[in-house]
């Protein structure tokens, strides 16, 4: 029988990883697909083939199927996500001249969210302009984390700083060139930021939320109904990718494919900053990020229907949709654990049994309940304190108005 034919969109991220294995090391065409990966420069892009069809599948950020599924983009259509690509990978780089000033401002450089966030305020509050901040997309990760962080540090989003959307590949220069004071991006864009435009990294995604999704595999709801045997092989080929590139003793394999023409199209040495969580954070420092970027462990690659409302409750926060029951179903509907357990339970490996969970409450692996016995985690802490339960959803998303 020949191989299914899928063409799959990507961007140039670090994240794209478990994709691009799927096709490089054989986990897709051992589920009977021939992938063709299609490089694009924006998640715009990125989201309109995808409603479009020319992708049948594509990386997208974790809240991309939502806002296509709520109608908040040009073309709306019901998307899901039947997987992750892995939690973490995403950075805040500032520029030389506003680290010296966060620095000044008591910044530790241990790229600890809470004194970051601190020192930025005080900057900030001094600036004789309005800081500008880029971030990838208005819906994505990057940029309701980067609000979360400023918010929780006493700086109001789009009063007190200006956030802008660029492409990742051209946040650095932007950077370089005093365009953005700024940015939140996956890698490697932070480590080329710190390498050639002097950027200063001060604090990262899983330092912000620990545990935290960033990228899912998305697809349209009507093609995945309409081909579920072909959406379960790309469910699985992406989750053996991801015990592959867990593996320690893979890492330099997987760095130099990542670090490609195709794909990253840079060093084999920046790709492994982010693969460890040893990163140059500038100034010539390094520092390690336990977390920094999890492929596999920790449940990475289940589509937790808690983290959909989690983007949610930052899309009602900042005025993207209205509050209320029926958006919130949609919204959850958009991750599909019965999809990923479906695909994987004929491998016969462990898969929590809840569809939700609370976050902010583990500062320590900790387990939870699974098909065949206990899953392990690794810690769920939000910097502030703060704690996200989904069936207490509505006072959340209060509680974070009333304090904007």
């Amino acid at each position: 029988m020949s191989p299914t034919q899928l063409t799959a969109g990507f961007l140039p991220l670090l994240d794209s990883i478990l994709l691009v294995l799927a096709r490089e090391k054989g986990f897709a065409a051992d589920e009977g697909l021939e992938l063709h990966l299609v490089r694009e420069t924006s998640w715009a892009n990125v989201r309109d083939r995808s409603a479009l069809g020319h992708f049948e599948i594509a990386q997208m950020l974790a809240p991309m199927p939502l806002a296509a599924s709520l109608g908040l983009t040009p073309l709306g259509t019901e998307m899901i996500a039947p997987i992750v690509c892995g939690l973490g990978n995403n950075a805040i780089t500032v520029s030389a001249a506003v680290w010296d000033a966060m620095a000044a401002a008591g910044a530790p450089g241990d790229l600890a969210a809470g004194p970051a966030g601190q020192s930025l305020a005080k900057v900030v509050a001094a600036a004789p302009r309005k800081l500008r901040f880029g971030v990838v997309h208005q819906t994505s990760s990057h940029n309701y984390e980067l609000r979360y962080w400023l918010a929780a540090s006493g700086i109001r989003p789009d009063r007190d700083v200006e956030i802008v959307v660029l492409p990742p590949p051209l946040l650095p220069e932007a950077l370089g060139s005093g365009g953005i004071d700024g940015y939140c991006v996956g890698e490697p864009w932070n480590s080329i930021g710190v390498a050639t435009q002097n950027g200063h990294i001060v604090t990262t995604k899983t330092l912000i939320w620990q545990s935290s999704p960033d990228k899912v595999i998305g697809m349209r709801a009507s093609w995945a109904a309409e081909h579920p045997e072909t959406v379960g092989a790309v469910i699985r080929a992406i989750y053996r990718a991801g015990q592959w590139c867990a593996e320690p003793g893979n890492l330099e394999e997987a760095a130099r494919i990542m670090a490609g023409p195709a794909y990253l199209n840079t060093t084999a040495d920046i790709v492994t900053r982010s693969l460890t969580g040893w990163l140059d954070i500038g100034n010539g420092l390094r520092t390690n990020v336990p977390g920094f970027y999890v492929p596999h462990s920790s449940a990475a690659n289940f589509p937790w229907k808690s983290h959909a409302l989690w983007y949610y409750s930052q899309m009602v926060r900042w005025g993207e949709v209205a509050p209320s029951a029926a958006h919130a179903a949609i919204a959850a509907a958009c991750f599909r654990p019965d999809l990923y357990r479906a695909a994987l339970a004929p491998l016969g490996v462990p898969l929590p049994i809840a569809d939700g969970k609370t976050d902010g409450t583990h500062a320590q692996d900790h387990v939870v309940a699974g098909s065949s016995g206990a899953l392990v985690m690794g810690p769920d802490l939000f910097f502030d304190g703060a704690t996200f339960d989904p069936d207490a959803l509505d006072a959340y998303i209060a509680s974070q108005r009333s304090a904007d």
